[in-house]
């Protein structure tokens, strides 16, 4: 089948030549002596390739790769210059233009130039497809045998960059071949971890969130390393790849992994990571910190610079000062706390949470403009790359770095879409999270939920005589019966936390140092 090329010049009457030699080396050409009916032709029929001069009047060229582009971002467009301008190179290494040609232009230069980039296209597409199809075989071949720990972190690991690969692909076959296979996953890792995870508590070769600083911080400490440890909340495994392009240009990366708690939700997680306790314990030994308030997103967590505090006395890890603590929940935070922390350069110990992409995944829920601009989760970790490059965050870690600090960044738990409602039944008293409950005589169909009725065996407190958890499986999200339809039709697809699944499990833990390192 032929190449099709949309070629848009105001001087395509002089360009017969290489239009005839270019057909007879099996393209098909489509001229437009224009802008504006280069752009209504690329919507309504499909280019392998865009052909534009520069000047044109009316339109000029970059105009039309910026329309062009907002509807098919991924089409080849090479631009042809009259000058090697500045601006031109910037747009061809930002990927906008995929190549461009200085005038006056031969056919054979175009020719060259075509077949390289849709050559090389048509390669990648094989490969991707190839390789995707041995990622299948040999993902099911993995499940049917059965995964541990760190088999499923792997499965986690390889399903999420696949996820990445196959959006910018965009072959919408392979995507529902993805998107079933993960159903299949989320299925097979609710039953291992409702069997297995009171054995992982116990198990030392498992990293959860309550070991994270004893794998990751106080070995770096004892060393006398300066550490800036930064939780970003609610950021998944995927996100984090998303953003690998940019910290592995800044820093020395060190990946590794680890297994949220649950709830996977801020005040069990999250605590865990900087007290270094199960959420059991961290109630039991400093009771003072942790009461029972049902606000759980807000009111459990303000005592973080304590825990932290505490567990470095335990661990007998004596600093020249207290480490500095930083909760950052908007950019005008982020910024006065930027200037904080120059204050702090000779702290040795400095804990830093960043609420920015958890406040944006409950916004979703509510804000029709954001859930226009970020309609899935593929979306939405555009949206989060996107605020990761410009982020106040960035600049914070680039700071620090260049004063020699070794960052170890993590969340502390991750998020699913919910797809599927089930109604939960309870008292007044029972907590209000949408993937988990906690209460008395909690009820709800055995086949939506993980019910835990010693929650001192799964590591968690208890809120007086009688608490149980309710977590979530798969994308299942929890509804009681009172106006279960305004509640089921305001938390269909969106992001939530606190049940069981791969996505909010399963996380990162990354070591960032100097490149100079």
């Amino acid at each position: 089948m032929k190449r099709r090329i949309l070629w848009a010049d105001d001087e395509i009457d002089l360009l017969k030549s290489h239009i005839i030699f270019l057909e007879k080396h099996g393209y098909e050409l489509t001229p437009v002596s224009n802008g504006s009916d280069a752009v209504e032709l690329a919507k309504q029929e499909r280019f392998d390739a865009v052909l534009l001069d520069e000047m044109m009047p009316g339109m000029d060229g970059l105009m039309v790769l910026a329309e062009i582009k907002s509807f098919d971002p991924d089409i080849p467009i090479i631009m042809i210059t009259k000058s090697e301008e500045e601006h031109i190179m910037d747009d061809a290494l930002g990927s906008r233009i995929s190549d461009y040609l200085i005038k006056p232009v031969n056919p054979n230069q175009i020719y060259t130039t075509l077949k390289r980039l849709l050559d090389s296209r048509q390669l990648r597409n094989e490969r991707i497809s190839r390789e995707y199809t041995r990622h299948v075989s040999q993902s099911r071949m993995n499940l049917a045998m059965g995964l541990d720990a760190d088999g499923w972190i792997q499965a986690h690991i390889m399903n999420s960059k696949w996820d990445i690969e196959l959006h910018e692909y965009n072959d919408q076959a392979m995507m529902q071949i993805q998107n079933d296979q993960k159903k299949e996953f989320r299925r097979e890792f609710t039953k291992y971890i409702e069997r297995q995870y009171t054995s992982l508590l116990d198990d030392e070769d498992v990293v959860l969130s309550h070991n994270v600083l004893d794998a990751h911080v106080k070995p770096l400490l004892k060393r006398g390393e300066k550490v800036v440890y930064i939780i970003i909340d609610c950021f998944r495994l995927d996100h984090f790849f998303a953003i690998e392009p940019e910290l592995d240009r800044l820093f020395n990366v060190e990946r590794s992994y680890y297994y949220s708690l649950l709830p996977t939700a801020t005040p069990f997680s999250r605590n865990a990571l900087f007290a270094g306790l199960l959420p059991r314990d961290i109630k039991n030994i400093y009771p003072d910190l942790w009461q029972e308030n049902n606000d759980e997103e807000s009111g459990l967590n303000n005592h973080e610079a304590e825990l932290l505090s505490m567990y470095l006395d335990r661990n007998g890890i004596r600093l020249p000062k207290k480490p500095h603590y930083e909760k950052i929940l908007s950019s005008d935070y982020a910024r006065s706390a930027m200037k904080k922390l120059a204050h702090h350069r000779d702290d040795k110990m400095i804990g830093i949470v960043y609420n920015f992409v958890d406040v944006l995944s409950h916004q979703l829920s509510e804000n029709e403009i954001l859930q226009e601009i970020a309609p899935d989760e593929a979306a939405f970790r555009s949206l989060t790359r996107t605020w990761f490059s410009h982020s106040v965050l960035l600049d914070i870690m680039k700071a620090v770095s260049e004063e020699g600090a070794t960052i170890v960044l993590t969340s502390d738990h991750g998020s699913i879409t919910g797809e599927r409602s089930t109604m939960v039944r309870g008292d007044r008293t029972t907590s209000t999270n949408v993937r988990y409950k906690y209460g008395k005589n909690l009820r709800c169909d055995d086949s939506a939920v993980v019910k835990v009725e010693d929650p001192a065996k799964w590591g968690l407190p208890t809120f007086g005589l009688g608490t149980n958890f309710l977590f979530a499986k798969e994308d299942y999200y929890l509804i009681y019966r009172n106006n279960y339809r305004q509640y089921d039709r305001l938390y269909h697809n969106t992001l939530q936390h606190g049940g069981i699944s791969m996505e909010e499990m399963i996380l990162p833990v990354f070591k960032l140092r100097p490149l100079s390192s």
